[in-house]
């Protein structure tokens, strides 16, 4: 919540507040290349959360992405792998957000312009306007799908090659991203005006497109062990926390929720080798002797307490 503005468990900000109380805040105190920063998010029961970095007030909390760079392991993030098409676009997406911020507001654009589509196709379908109506909208989904998909595709080929590599490491040979999708065509989108209509929605683009995540000639989804996914989901956090330290000059912070329970001790050093170079990590585990090496900071909670 601190670094991202919203919570992984839920997005009912309400949820977060304690039982019987009617605000809450998360204050995070640290240093950005060597310059201190204070993070605040206020929550509270009558009103919308609010973040501010330094005493700035920040226009929404979800700007805090772009403030501090953060990556975080949970044991439902295996849907990367496992999930539908849906799970790995949204996924992606903030990835290329974060290895490219000037592409960050991309996917969104896209997003709206085929919203736009859609209710300008079921407006059409009700006869409550000319079919003219929804020509704007198509050519913004050939300008946008295009640039998103070449976008996509770049921040797949600077993933490609450290994911690999990590999940060599990890033992997961052969692994490799693939882009399945092409950039929507203006001929292909009239080619399937009529049935738009039908169904009121925009049936081809980059909102529908898929990536693949494979071990050789598998693909992970549905071929791969639980392990398997585990292993290529630690992969891909590796490789971008390394392309974000190289084009920032600053690691991310990693937050690594009982990622290492299904980990043989192997792996659990393989692990423990990468973090270490790449900056601060915040591991959670439920038993200390899961952890690889000697943390720089042990924190032990029996009973709802610090001990």
């Amino acid at each position: 919540m601190g670094t991202q503005g919203f919570s992984p468990r839920t997005r009912n900000d309400a949820q977060l507040i304690r039982f019987g109380a009617d605000a809450a805040r998360v204050q995070l105190d640290g240093h950005r290349y060597q310059v201190p920063m204070q993070i605040r998010v206020d929550l509270s029961t009558g009103r919308g959360k609010r973040a501010s970095v330094n005493g700035a007030p920040l226009r929404g909390a979800e700007q805090l992405r772009s403030e501090v760079a953060t990556l975080v392991f949970t044991p439902d993030r295996l849907s990367v792998v496992k999930g539908g098409p849906i799970v790995r676009r949204a996924y992606f997406d903030r990835a290329l957000g974060r290895l490219s911020p000037a592409r960050a507001a991309l996917p969104s654009e896209y997003t709206a312009a085929v919203s736009q589509r859609n209710a300008a196709l079921r407006r059409v379908a009700a006869g409550f306007s000319s079919r003219d109506a929804v020509e704007p909208w198509t050519a913004q989904i050939v300008a946008l799908g295009a640039e998103l998909v070449a976008a996509r595709r770049e921040a797949l080929a600077r993933l490609a090659p450290p994911f690999a590599e990590r999940a060599g490491e990890l033992g997961l040979p052969e692994a490799e991203l693939r882009y399945t999708g092409e950039p929507p065509s203006r001929e292909a989108l009239e080619a399937r005006l009529e049935r738009d209509l039908e169904r009121g929605v925009t049936s081809l683009g980059p909102h529908l497109d898929d990536i693949a995540i494979s071990a050789g000639a598998r693909d992970l989804r549905s071929f791969g062990s639980q392990g398997e996914q585990r292993l290529a989901v630690l992969a891909l956090l590796l490789a971008e926390a390394e392309l974000i330290a190289e084009r920032s000059g600053a690691a991310p912070l990693l937050l690594l929720d009982d990622v290492l329970s299904e980990l043989d001790p192997a792996r659990r050093e393989i692990l423990a080798r990468h973090v270490v170079q790449l900056g601060q990590t915040l591991v959670t585990a439920t038993d200390a002797s899961f952890l690889p090496g000697e943390p720089a900071q042990l924190i032990e909670i029996r009973d709802g307490k610090v001990v």
